[in-house]
């Protein structure tokens, strides 16, 4: 790993003044940097256990995967952020199945699991971290599926329209049907007629990848019914 890579662990991690010399050193002997393209598949639960990823550039979605290939997002991994999940084999406590991939092209810098398990067991506050990080993680996944299971669709298409249009600081949001169903918890079908009524509504405008919010204050009144 470069040195200034190194030299970044300590804004990823919060712990790292906790950590002794030795210990820091092993985290960034073991630290390897890799790159992801938009859409490259990461991580599932039930066949590897990569280790903890460390997002230099980029973006990633943690998602679930019903039966039939539908996919619910549950969050997303930004850049300056860690995702731990991405290590839970040695936590027994998270029997789920989740899938990670690549929002957008991603630099990322991944902690070996054997790594981390180690140093948890012998440093508190790296178990701190760890927990502290997935617990963090399971108030985003009970969100997600509190909107799924008890907020109408309406209001949860959006809420989602008007977060993304925060996030990005952009009012018209590039993105296809079919990945908003994918981050809504829904189908294609359904997202592309509650859209095509926003439209008749006057509250979006819809292009060809891309839906422009015509009206935020209506959206943003809609979602905090």
């Amino acid at each position: 790993m470069q040195k200034e890579d190194c030299g970044r662990m300590a804004g990823f991690f919060p712990f790292w003044d906790k950590l002794t010399g030795e210990e820091q050193k092993t985290i960034c002997r073991n630290a390897a940097s890799a790159e992801y393209p938009k859409g490259a598949f990461i991580h599932r639960a039930s066949e590897d256990c990569v280790g903890v990823l460390l997002v230099k550039e980029g973006q990633l979605r943690v998602y679930m995967q019903s039966e039939d290939g539908r996919d619910i997002t549950l969050f997303r991994i930004d850049e300056g952020e860690a995702c731990v999940l991405s290590a839970s084999c040695f936590m027994q406590e998270i029997t789920f199945e989740i899938l990670i991939d690549a929002e957008k092209d991603s630099e990322v810098l991944v902690i070996p699991t054997a790594v981390i398990r180690r140093l948890s067991q012998e440093n508190i506050y790296v178990e701190n971290f760890i927990y502290k990080q997935a617990a963090e993680r399971f108030s985003d996944v009970m969100w997600t599926m509190q909107q799924i299971l008890f907020m109408s669709f309406d209001k949860r298409l959006a809420v989602f329209l008007v977060d993304e249009a925060a996030k990005t600081g952009e009012d018209t949001l590039t993105m296809t049907h079919d990945q908003i169903a994918r981050y809504t918890g829904s189908a294609r079908e359904v997202v592309s007629r509650m859209l095509k009524y926003f439209e008749k509504e006057n509250l979006v405008e819809l292009a060809r990848g891309r839906v422009k919010l015509a009206n935020k204050k209506k959206l943003q009144e809609l979602a905090r019914k």
